[in-house]
């Protein structure tokens, strides 16, 4: 099993935040491996994702589910292949520390079962915090882009 937490504090409401990540059309496309996703409603949706994992590449379809949502505080999701070979969980929070400034945490953990979990799971303990870094980060940088062009409007 690979989990990876992720925290940047960023110089920008909550609402800011909250209004990048509670939409998933914004924030999708930054998932490393990232090629396509389809929202089937206000819950579920399915990414195609393309991985690298040592010796074994292929892409894949994830069930995501949000199964909790408090807005601008937390957003909580599973994440499934449809065969559930693969799954996992993460979450987003959003915690104002000022007016003006806020913390971002990025939480994933996923597991793959089986025999290719025998050779996958070890890889995904190194693999899924850099991964779940890398993701946060784009989103903050995102964000503070979108503060950028909207300060200069």
């Amino acid at each position: 099993m690979g989990k990876g937490i992720h925290c940047v504090e960023l110089d920008t409401p909550v609402s800011n935040i909250w209004d990048f990540v509670s939409d998933m059309n914004k924030w999708a496309p930054l998932v490393p491996g990232y090629v396509s996703h389809q929202i089937i409603d206000d819950r579920h949706s399915v990414w195609i994702i393309h991985g690298d994992i040592g010796i074994m590449e292929r892409t894949v379809a994830l069930n995501i589910k949000i199964v909790e949502w408090i807005e601008n505080e937390t957003i909580i999701f599973q994440v499934a292949t449809s065969n559930e070979t693969c799954k996992g969980e993460g979450c987003f929070e959003v915690e104002a520390l000022s007016d003006t400034r806020s913390k971002m945490k990025g939480y994933l953990q996923v597991h793959v079962k089986g025999m290719v979990g025998t050779m996958v799971n070890p890889v995904l303990k190194t693999l899924v915090p850099k991964v779940g870094k890398d993701f946060t980060d784009k989103i903050a940088t995102n964000i503070m882009e979108r503060e950028t062009a909207r300060a200069t409007i």
